[in-house]
């Protein structure tokens, strides 16, 4: 299927694209639109590991708001700017050096899928979580995570029953947000999430009302507006209720799972893990994402249950019956730690099989010689 994308955001169209436009002229010919991707991805995991190291539990911007070095805040600032950058001009250039392929947007939008929760988690370390004066709360945490990974499946849902992809407007204004948070943090340093700002409002409250305006009150409506209009137009790509329908299903049984288990758990293990579990939220919902992408792409259809619902159903259960007992935490780093293989491993064979099949490669211009 032909890529189609629609941005109509202001500060996109007329703030950044320009300079994107700028950037890419330095960018070498003979570099593979893959290889930018992929150095963006990599930079913001990279970097959400660095942060990872001086603040494992959240607490480090609370407590002692002198553990993280304002260096890493910094550099935070730098590899959020540019991995958001690389992942701006990989479609300019794939269509400046002639080599837009279908690999590449599912490369790009499936490292974005994944991308979206890192940049949610490393933003957690600068506001902290409650410590009873100031900070989110874990469970703020996770409800903040699932409604911005809810919002990206949403324009990929949209463009499931559409096949057209409309930009959405969080996406700019969440890294220029981002960027400018972690720049503020560098100079002034954390206390600055820890004063009110406005009526006993703090920065931290005021983005997540932000946030959950953002989405419930402008990317929904728009995301059900643009598949109505579809509708009218008879250009839906799917005639049945059923079959529209049918990708939301695993996400909102994931979401269901995931749930139970973070209130129902006996040990708390949000509390008691919130990095390890809310990381394993996010790879497990990049992995539903992206086979709705290639779904989307390959026009075929998706599969009502994704693999994963089933041993995540047993964990879960598991956790929650006290079988696990206090073995919860040790299988909640298992789990993740197979999902995360499991997710890379099924990245690594997609991304080898549609090389193989378009008869290129991955991470460079050459043609590969047919056998």
């Amino acid at each position: 299927s032909q890529y189609s994308a629609v941005d109509t955001n202001p500060l996109s169209v007329y703030i950044m694209q320009p300079i994107w436009n700028k950037i890419i002229k330095i960018v070498p010919l003979w570099i593979a639109p893959n290889l930018l991707t992929f150095s963006g991805f990599v930079m913001i995991l990279f970097n959400y590991f660095l942060i990872s190291f001086y603040d494992w539990d959240y607490t480090a911007s609370g407590t002692s708001p002198g553990l993280v070095p304002t260096w890493v805040w910094l550099f935070s600032a730098f590899t959020t700017f540019c991995a958001y950058a690389l992942d701006s001009i990989d479609g300019k250039h794939a269509r400046r050096t002639q080599s837009s392929t279908p690999l590449g947007e599912l490369f790009d939008h499936g490292l974005d899928s994944w991308a979206t929760s890192i940049f949610v988690l490393s933003f957690f370390s600068v506001c902290s979580r409650d410590n009873g004066k100031t900070g989110v709360s874990v469970y703020t945490m996770y409800i903040y995570l699932s409604i911005v990974l809810f919002n990206f499946m949403c324009s990929h849902w949209e463009k499931y029953n559409t096949g057209v992809l409309f930009l959405p407007w969080g996406y700019d204004i969440s890294q220029v947000v981002l960027i400018a948070a972690y720049l503020l943090t560098g100079t002034v340093g954390v206390e600055v999430w820890q004063k009110p700002l406005l009526f006993g409002y703090y920065i931290t409250d005021v983005l997540v009302i932000l946030l959950i305006g953002f989405s419930l009150f402008l990317s929904f409506p728009q995301t059900l507006y643009n598949i109505h209009r579809a509708h009218l137009k008879k250009t839906l790509k799917h005639d049945s209720l059923y079959e529209g329908l049918l990708p939301l299903v695993s996400p909102l049984l994931l979401f269901i799972l995931l749930t139970v288990w973070v209130v129902l758990s006996p040990s708390n293990i949000l509390a008691k893990q919130p990095r390890l579990f809310l990381w394993m939220v996010g790879v497990a919902f990049s992995n539903v994402i992206c086979k709705v992408i290639i779904c989307q792409m390959s026009s075929t259809r998706p599969e009502l249950f994704h693999w994963f619902l089933f041993p995540l159903a047993l964990v879960v259960y598991a956790a929650i019956s006290g079988l696990l007992g206090c073995m919860e935490e040790a299988v909640l780093g298992m789990f993740t730690a197979l999902l995360t293989a499991a997710h890379v491993h099924y990245g690594v064979c997609v991304g080898r099989q549609l090389s193989e099949h378009l008869n290129i490669y991955i991470f460079s211009l050459k043609k590969r010689v047919q056998e």
